[in-house]
C-alpha cells in the first residue's frame, strides 16, 4: 500500500507543476520554444512588413526588420539573429558557454518576406536542430534586451548581423563564408 500512496502523491505534484508551466499572456503554447517564436509584438518587425503571423507549434518565424544596421534577419518577436563566421552550412560551432551568450534559434523556420528557400535546419551536436539563413545557422544575443537591439555586432570579429541577403553586415566576408578560425572567443 505505501508505494501506491508514493505513486499516487509522485503523480498528483507533477500534475500539479505541470499545469502552473508554459502559460503567459502571449500565447496558450505549452512549449517554451513556441512561446518564443510565435508571440510576435508590434515592433520593428511588423512595422517593415516582415512575418507577424504564428507559424505552427516548434516552427521559428524569421523576418526582416529596418535598424540602425540597415534591413536585418530578425525572429518573431523583432529580436536581432546573428550569424557566426566559424560555423559551417552544416555544423555549429558554438556550443556549451557560447550557446548560452548566444541562444540557437530553432528549428525549422519560416517567414513572410524571407523566401522559404533560403531557410534550412541543422543538426546540433545536443541533438537539437537549428534554424538556417543561406544556410548559415543562426542566433540571438543574450545581451540584447529589446527588438532592435544589435549590441552583438562585430563581437570578437565573429558575431554579424544578416542582410536580406544573407550577407554578414561589416564582415570582410559575403554570405557569412566559414572560415579556419577557433571558435573561442565568443
Amino acid at each position: 500500500m505505501g508505494m501506491k500512496r508514493l505513486a499516487l502523491t509522485t503523480m498528483i505534484v507533477a500534475a500539479v507543476v505541470l499545469s502552473g508551466c508554459g502559460k503567459d499572456d502571449t500565447t496558450t503554447s505549452t512549449s517554451d520554444s513556441a512561446k518564443a517564436t510565435t508571440a510576435a509584438p508590434a515592433t520593428s518587425a511588423a512595422s517593415s512588413g516582415a512575418t507577424t503571423a504564428a507559424p505552427a507549434a516548434g516552427v521559428s518565424t524569421l523576418a526582416l526588420a529596418d535598424t540602425s544596421l540597415g534591413k536585418i534577419l530578425v525572429d518573431g518577436k523583432g529580436m536581432t539573429l546573428y550569424t557566426f563566421m566559424p560555423d559551417s552550412a552544416t555544423k555549429s560551432a558554438c556550443n556549451g558557454g557560447c550557446a548560452t551568450a548566444w541562444p540557437p534559434v530553432t528549428g525549422p523556420a519560416s517567414g513572410k518576406g524571407v523566401h522559404a528557400d533560403d531557410l534550412g535546419t541543422i543538426t546540433r551536436d545536443d541533438g537539437t536542430v537549428q534554424a538556417t539563413f543561406y544556410g548559415h545557422p543562426v542566433y540571438t544575443y543574450a545581451e540584447d534586451t529589446k527588438p532592435g537591439d544589435v549590441t552583438g555586432q562585430g563581437s570578437a570579429g565573429k558575431w554579424y548581423v544578416i542582410d536580406a541577403d544573407g550577407n554578414a553586415v561589416g564582415a570582410n566576408a559575403t554570405k557569412a563564408t566559414t572560415t579556419t578560425a577557433s571558435a573561442s572567443g565568443y
